[in-house]
């Protein structure tokens, strides 16, 4: 099976709007919907998880470099998990340590960072306002 992008593949100038929305999903649609998950999984994650929760989320956490259908994402998580491993001690602090792997993908592709103090309100809550009820 071909892999679902190559380094060379991993920056695109084309829009992912611009496809058919029956298309498989492209690196960039797959990204997105992947940190979607990710970060709204830590949101929900609990403050004190047990043994079990916490060995799940370290199991789901190190599948990704294993099973991710991008082959240059998933070595670059590999490596990043290998240097900073994932703080599963509960919900805050892994919302912190994906906010900032993710940043630190932002900030490799020339995206904006995201205020991590902010992840509560973006991925569990929504804002203050109202607008997301």
């Amino acid at each position: 099976m071909a892999a679902l992008a190559t380094a060379a593949d991993f920056r695109s100038d084309r829009s992912s709007d611009s496809r058919p929305a029956y298309c498989p999903p492209d690196v960039e649609q797959l990204g997105r919907a992947t940190w979607t998950f990710l970060h709204t999984t830590a949101a929900y994650y609990p403050d004190r998880p047990t043994s079990w929760q916490r060995a799940n989320m370290l199991n789901l956490l190190h599948s990704l470099p294993v099973l991710y259908p991008c082959s240059h994402c998933a070595s670059h998580l590999g490596e990043t998990l290998r240097i900073n491993p994932p703080d599963v001690s509960g919900r805050v602090a892994l919302s912190r340590w994906l906010c900032e792997r993710h940043n630190e993908v932002n900030e490799r592709l020339g995206k904006d960072k995201f205020n991590c103090a902010k992840t509560d309100e973006r991925w569990k809550d929504g804002p203050s306002d109202g607008s997301c009820d």
